[in-house]
């Protein structure tokens, strides 16, 4: 896969620059204001092709290279289970970079954690940069950055995104990891071991006959997993179809009987690999955070994730939300109404004092004006009332317990827990 992949706007940005740097994280971590703050107005955005995700390429200097750095969509996993996981796992995987950054949220590092493991699996270039610092210290969390840096084997700098100072630091570090003076020995991902088992039957096949121009590792686990969006990607990149390799055909199907004679389904092997992802972020995190409130937090895990009662607090909780949100709505909806409708009987008389056509008087005020003043009034004041709601839930880190609780239900629907989030916002626009 060549630079031809990028959308079009990136290009020449990407062949004038030293070196080309992926930008990763999870949404809500600060990373597009990290991005504008190294990029200023040096920017370009596009979509990604036969893909509707837009994301942005920007172009900064430091004393040693000229950059070029894209932002990629921020996503939990490399796992692919959307458009937006599908573009960055493609980026990290096949298009020609020097490094990545790793955007992590200081506030919440296991789950930022899980992003980059996977991301250090494919890129070995990798510099952490846990962000938000000044955030987590005021809830009482303090992260020991040299440690996390031992834990990973990958450079790790801290910032507050607003903090130049910081900046300063991640661009001297990753200066530092393009010139080749950071070595890295990224942790490895461990599995339990019936996986590791049928990892170590395809990787080697695939190693001999593609080489390290993907991480093979990676790779064999997806072939096993039957990621059907990468084995068609591999196929491109590799220039033909590794499942119609009989080698390695015959090496994944042997793989997938270890998995059978330890009772690991399809479906299981996929929850086993996101939970042991989860166990791995846990473990490289764990010595690492200081929580002055750590067994409050603890708690409450052990009730918005209780096996029973999740459910029912989940439920009250939108509820509450939904209710406030209809109710709330109401008077300022009523409000809108009546004023943009005055506002139309007024153009509508304007209309006649100019001798207006009928029917010209029908497409602007009965046709543009008031089917706008419609929606503007019906539509405007619940979404300005869900929209910092549900913002207070993420900020309180109650949006990822619900995502979690709802993952498995979803899954069994082809989709995903984070699907549910986008399910709330739809019903109460309904």
């Amino acid at each position: 896969m060549e630079i031809t992949e990028l959308p079009t706007d990136f290009s020449a940005a990407v062949k004038s620059a030293d070196k080309t740097v992926a930008l990763a994280g999870n949404p809500n971590v600060g990373k597009s204001t990290i991005f504008n703050a190294l990029t200023g107005l040096h920017q370009h955005t596009g979509n990604w092709p036969g893909k509707t995700v837009s994301t942005a390429c920007g172009e900064f200097k430091s004393k040693e290279f000229s950059y070029a750095l894209v932002d990629l969509p921020g996503t939990y996993s490399l796992l692919a289970h959307s458009q937006e996981e599908e573009v960055a796992r493609n980026f990290i995987c096949f298009c020609p970079q020097d490094a990545a950054v790793v955007v992590c949220d200081a506030t919440c590092l296991e789950r930022s954690l899980n992003l980059a493991l996977q991301v250090m699996e494919i890129c070995p270039n990798t510099l952490i940069c846990v962000n938000l610092l000044d955030e987590a210290k005021r809830r009482g969390i303090s992260v020991n950055l040299d440690r996390l840096a031992e834990n990973l084997g990958v450079p790790v700098v801290g910032t507050s995104a607003h903090d130049k100072k910081s900046l300063n630091t991640l661009i001297e570090k990753l200066d530092e990891l393009c010139a080749g003076h950071s070595r890295t020995n990224p942790r490895k991902l461990k599995y339990i071991q019936p996986i590791e088992q049928a990892i170590s039957i395809v990787e080697p096949t695939l190693r001999k006959r593609f080489g390290e121009r993907v991480s093979t590792r990676f790779a064999a686990l997806r072939l096993i997993d039957g990621d059907s969006s990468l084995t068609a990607k591999l196929g491109e990149f590799y220039g033909e179809n590794p499942l119609e390799i009989p080698e390695i055909a015959d090496c994944v199907e042997r793989a997938k009987a270890i998995l059978a004679a330890n009772e690991i389904t399809a479906d299981a092997l996929k929850d086993k690999i996101v939970s042991n992802l989860i166990q791995n972020a846990e473990e490289a995190a764990r010595t690492t955070i200081e929580r002055s409130n750590e067994q409050k937090s603890s708690r409450a895990d052990r009730i918005l994730t209780h096996k029973f009662l999740a459910f029912p607090i989940m439920i009250a909780a939108l509820m509450v939300i939904f209710w406030i949100t209809i109710v709330g709505a109401n008077y300022p909806s009523q409000w809108l109404s009546v004023g943009l409708s005055w506002v139309g009987d007024r153009l509508a008389d304007f209309m006649s004092f100019l001798s207006a056509p009928q029917w010209l008087s029908g497409i602007l005020v009965d046709g543009a004006y008031r089917v706008l003043a419609w929606v503007v009034s019906v539509m405007l004041p619940p979404m300005a009332i869900f929209f910092p709601l549900f913002t207070l839930l993420e900020d309180l880190g109650y949006l990822p317990r619900v995502a979690y609780n709802l993952d498995k239900p979803f899954c069994k629907c082809k989709a995903c827990g984070k699907q549910s989030l986008t399910m709330c916002i739809v019903c109460t626009i309904l």
